[in-house]
């Protein structure tokens, strides 16, 4: 009987010597993975800062550039074809682009001024100019 008592206190100390190691591994496990989490956070929001003052630059010069493409187109006039190419990009011509400002051309550069609230006249002009240009390559 006294064998039987000291096997059994044997085991409960390896038992429970065995749960305290498992708890210190796994305590130790869930320090390093706190640790790679608040790692990865930092590093998260480094990269939203970095990503967030890209779209800064990228809204500034897109910005710039349009106010001076706008500038620069307005102040030019647009061929035939580029005219016929750019009502076709934006939906409102569906002939060919011949260079020709025919009667279909000229349907199209109407709906095109009355879709974009211009004078729908049928002339090209600068406010028209800088509307359609938006559809060129």
């Amino acid at each position: 009987m006294h064998i039987r008592l000291c096997l059994i206190v044997v085991c409960l100390i390896i038992l429970v010597s065995g749960c305290a190691t498992t708890r210190k591994g796994q305590d130790m496990q869930t320090q390093q993975l706190k640790a790679r989490i608040n790692s990865l956070e930092e590093e998260l929001q480094r990269k939203d800062e970095e990503i967030s003052g890209l779209e800064n630059e990228l809204t500034k010069l897109s910005s710039s550039k349009r106010r001076a493409g706008t500038q620069d187109i307005a102040s030019l006039q647009l061929s035939p074809r580029q005219i016929q190419t750019a009502l076709k990009n934006s939906g409102f011509y569906k002939g060919q682009i011949d260079g020709k400002l025919g009667p279909q051309t000229k349907e199209a550069i109407k709906a095109f001024q009355k879709a974009h609230g211009l004078k729908a006249d049928g002339i090209v002009g600068k406010r028209t100019r800088e509307k359609l240009s938006n559809y060129l390559p």
